[in-house]
């Protein structure tokens, strides 16, 4: 069972996957803490907020809220809302938290491509096919190390930036752990400030790198 805060159809707004239509599954539950993330209301799953399934469907602004749900049931809410995206992102939270085998498996039967968006501190469960994005989140509140199988299993490393610290933190961690040959680095601008987005496009020109811009923001859609 998977505790699940929230499910929609979107558009794909970080990434190498920015512009694609995508179905977001978002998991219940995280304990890295970073300062600065944007879905705080998925950090823990108390009790007194499990609720029934149509009410997390049914969800319009940010809420802790989540429900039990199992594969099954995931695909058998993807039939009813005939969604028409293919690209599923799970995302969370953290979603290294669960086994993501099962689900992920279901998915793929049902022709669905998946994509999953980890902060690297648990070890990842997919299939094999499964697209793996690790944004390390590095010396975060509860001070997580950075799994080394994670990385060496990153189809993308999507790293977010503030200052040149961020950077070099970055540089460190990819020079500690082996990468696969065609992984994609990209730099992401936390909170779309100014400096930080410069310091990110100087960078990805130096060093042939990609900018993912959450364009999602700019365009004010989930």
């Amino acid at each position: 069972m998977y505790k699940l805060n929230e499910l929609f159809q979107t558009i794909q707004g970080e990434g190498c996957f920015t512009g694609t239509p995508a179905i977001f599954i978002r998991l219940q539950g995280c304990p890295v803490g970073c300062a600065w993330c944007d879905t705080k209301q998925t950090w823990n799953a108390h009790p007194y907020d499990h609720t029934s399934i149509e009410k997390v469907l049914q969800k319009r602004e940010d809420h802790p809220s989540w429900s039990a749900i199992s594969s099954k049931q995931i695909i058998d809410i993807l039939s009813q809302a005939e969604f028409t995206a293919k690209h599923i992102v799970i995302t969370g939270g953290e979603p290294c938290w669960y086994d993501l085998i099962p689900l992920t498996s279901e998915l793929e039967r049902h022709g669905y491509q998946c994509q999953i968006e980890t902060s690297g501190t648990f070890e990842i469960n997919t299939t094999a096919n499964t697209f793996v994005t690790v944004s390390p989140k590095i010396n975060m509140k509860a001070k997580m190390p950075i799994i080394a199988s994670a990385l060496a299993r990153a189809d993308e490393i999507k790293h977010p930036v503030g200052t040149q610290k961020d950077i070099d933190q970055l540089d460190a961690l990819l020079l500690a752990h082996p990468l696969k040959e065609n992984v994609i680095i990209a730099l992401q601008p936390i909170s779309q400030k100014e400096r930080a987005t410069q310091l990110c496009i100087d960078t990805c020109i130096e060093r042939n790198w990609r900018l993912s811009i959450q364009t999602h923001k700019y365009l004010s859609i989930a």
